[in-house]
């Protein structure tokens, strides 16, 4: 690293030109391919995915995505012939638009449940021949326009469904709000100007470069629609800090009366490897996403270790650059004073946190106490986190977002399960099947939790498929209620057994809320494994690191704790309605069932980040004295200022993501402020110095038959670097 941060020195303007011309590149090839993000996911295996298939097979015109268009009146029938009017020539409308391939009227006799009792509410639902995701943005507004002509004071018109949801508007004010934050809180631990923005301009270039090459890459991976701003959100934190780690031993440097080209090349030599180090470690904790086998999340693995590695290599690269450029001047005014009048001795620690670091070991088993039930009380909600697909009812309630009024008058008019019916599909071979199919959806239709089901249809046989027998089957409770996902586990193995008798037909409970239940069960099965092998890899690395059992041992409990914290912070907020208007949650509803493997994927590199940067220079100080007590006090005391400003860029930058309206970055966004808040604040400044200075010199225990055949890698600085060595804790330069 070290050669790499001269050679980005001495090359500047090749470096600045090159990363511009990336920024062109990038650009241009992703104006080309255009991005292709998901707006839903579907897992192969499951009964759902198997019904859908079937489907797929048998009516292909009519497979694809399945909108409603709500129409609602405030005093007059939807049966007047001025309001039939108006709704028949909708309808007409739609119809002709380009992939719908049907449309089924309220007025018809297919559609004569698709008005409410009080005859003020009625519905029609749209087919279209291709799902969702594979509709343009260009489409999906062109179709909720249309259906929404009609709306007006007499009649209200709006749609329900993934198509419409794709077009309700995303807040981008919170990005917006990150990077102002993050550049007040560089400008307090700078001083200066021009070393405020450097972050910010080597992370904006890179990771704007990043985006448009994670939107070429959606047209090969499947990418959740929040794809992009979920690397908004890491590629912002991890950058801005990254760039604060090198800029911040660069300045050292110069304070030291360093040349501009030694304070570089000495930055990428010791922050440029725990960069290094840290960049890559949250990529390999994303990539094991890919244990999971949902497709999205590979995809969401994918895009945000470019959000990643772009920032991290603009650190690396063109950040030096930038520096070269600046030199004396990325100081304030003072520490330039002092420089020339001969000062070359900053302070090395904050005697604050040298104080605090004292208070730490003297009270050390009463502060990692109350750190602890701290951390254990804010992890209880988390006990009782529900996985599960949100309906369209927590959709924001603004006047642009169609899906919520949607939601809120078919609910009105005909109950919470019309917003997301359940589908009976069975292949037919036979006479025999078709009556056995029809004694399930009678069955069905007795089901405690069933409000209506639809009469069965059937579709022919073709060459290559049987015939298909399809039913609605509408719950009384809403797609994310536990009682709906308990009424597809008893219509799947206790009603639909029933009623076949034995018989030889097979019945598959499918649809969108089907599809959602079985995408969180399968998640869910998979989050021990997932977390299980994260915390391995981190024991692994950290145990390679520092040469010791019992400090990878703590961190990978630490870990845990970080994320039960922010598990619970989200389920507090977003399923149990606490404080729930801060952060602008409408209604609550399950978590999503990827937001956990997510948050815990970067938290984890997160979290080793500041693991690293702590006990690091711990380890340092341990190996000149051998006295543990010594070591953690000062290796608190030069890092806790650093830890802090670090951490206190991740809190507003997450936080910040909490204006989105996608509630998925919205949970993401609390969840990991929440995270970095107490794993900076608790974690690192009391709980690892207590249990550390507890453990004493057992912390930096290692059996010598483990330790030789271990690999040596050193992060930070070496022993060798000892003109180096005080650099770590000059985060404010001051």
């Amino acid at each position: 690293m070290r050669r790499l941060a001269h050679w980005s020195f001495v090359h500047r303007r090749i470096v600045l030109a090159g990363w511009l011309g990336v920024l062109v590149l990038t650009f241009f090839i992703g104006s080309i391919t255009g991005s292709n993000y998901a707006s839903g996911t579907k897992l192969s295996g499951t009964e759902s995915a198997t019904a859908q298939s079937l489907l797929q097979q048998a009516a292909p015109s009519v497979s694809g995505d399945t909108e409603r268009i709500v129409f609602a009146t405030k005093q007059e029938q939807i049966s007047q012939p001025a309001i039939r009017s108006a709704v028949e020539a909708t309808l007409a409308k739609v119809a002709r638009l380009p992939d719908v391939t049907g449309v089924t009227s309220p007025y018809t006799a297919a559609g004569a449940k698709q008005v409410s009792r009080d005859g003020q509410i009625a519905f029609a639902t749209v087919s279209f021949s291709k799902d969702a995701n594979n509709i343009s943005t260009a489409a999906a507004k062109n179709f909720v326009k249309t259906a929404r002509a009609a709306n007006g004071d007499a009649l209200q018109v709006d749609v329900l469904g993934q198509v419409a949801a794709s077009t309700n508007p995303s807040s981008s004010s919170g990005t917006m709000f990150g990077i102002a934050a993050a550049f007040i809180v560089l400008l307090f631990v700078f001083g200066s100007l021009l070393s405020a923005l450097l972050p910010l301009v080597s992370t904006g270039l890179s990771l704007f470069a990043a985006l448009s090459v994670v939107g070429a890459l959606s047209n090969t991976f499947t990418m959740a629609s929040f794809t992009s701003q979920l690397c908004l959100l890491i590629g912002l934190g991890v950058g801005i800090d990254y760039s604060l780690f090198i800029l911040t031993r660069a300045r050292a440097g110069l304070r030291r009366g360093l040349s501009v080209e030694e304070a570089v090349t000495t930055a990428g030599a010791t922050a440029g490897r725990a960069v290094l180090f840290a960049g890559l470690t949250v990529c390999i904790a994303l990539c094991g996403m890919f244990i999971v086998g949902v497709s999205v999340l590979s995809g969401a693995a994918v895009a945000a270790s470019i959000a990643v590695l772009f920032p991290m290599a603009a650190a690396q690269t063109l950040l030096p650059a930038l520096i070269g450029f600046l030199g004396h001047r990325t100081l304030t005014r003072k520490q330039r004073k002092a420089l020339a009048a001969g000062d070359l001795h900053p302070a090395e620690a904050s005697a604050r946190w040298a104080r605090w670091a004292e208070r730490v070991q003297t009270h050390r088993r009463g502060l990692g106490v109350a750190a602890l039930a701290a951390m254990v009380a804010l992890a209880v909600p988390a006990f009782s986190l529900r996985l599960g697909i949100a309906d369209y009812g927590t959709d924001p309630t603004t006047t642009t977002t169609t899906t919520h009024r949607a939601y809120e008058r078919l609910v009105s008019g005909f109950g919470a399960g019309f917003s997301g019916p359940l589908e009976l599909v069975a292949p037919i071979q036979s006479v025999g099947q078709r009556a056995a199919f029809a004694d399930v959806v009678k069955a069905a239709s007795r089901t405690p939790g069933v409000a209506a089901t639809t009469s069965p249809q059937f579709l022919p046989a073709g060459a290559t498929h049987p015939g298909v027998a399809v039913a609605q089957v509408y719950p009384t409770g809403s797609p994310q209620d536990a009682s709906t996902s308990n009424l597809i586990t008893t219509m799947r193995h206790q009603v639909i057994p029933n009623a076949l008798h034995g018989q030889s037909a097979t019945v598959y409970v499918g649809g969108q809320t089907a599809l959602a239940d079985d995408e969180a069960a399968v998640v869910s099965s998979k989050l021990p494994i997932f977390v299980a092998a994260v915390v391995a890899l981190s024991f692994l690395l950290l145990m390679v690191v520092f040469r010791s059992l019992l400090i990878p041992a703590t961190a990978a409990v630490m870990n845990l704790l970080s994320a039960g914290a922010a598990f619970g912070v989200i389920t507090a907020v977003f399923q149990k309605g606490w404080f729930d208007s801060l952060v602008g949650v409408s209604r609550t509803g399950p978590i999503s069932p990827l937001v956990p493997i997510l948050m815990f994927a970067v938290l984890f590199g997160l979290s080793m980040d500041y693991e690293v940067f702590l006990v690091s220079r711990i380890q340092e100080e341990w190996l000149k004295t051998r006295d543990n007590a010594r070591a953690t006090n000062h290796g608190q005391a030069i890092t806790g200022r650093t830890i802090t400003a670090l951490a206190t860029i991740m809190v507003v930058v997450f936080a910040s993501f909490t204006l989105s309206t996608d509630r998925t970055i919205k949970m993401i966004g609390l969840g990991m402020a929440a995270a970095i808040l107490v794993d900076a604040l608790i974690v690192r400044t009391v709980l690892v110095p207590a249990i550390m200075q507890t453990l004493g010199r057992r912390n930096w225990y290692l059996p010598s038959w483990l330790d030789r055949r271990l690999p040596h890698l050193e992060i930070g600085e070496g022993p060798s670097s000892r003109r180096d060595e005080h650099e770590l804790a000059l985060a404010h330069g001051d």
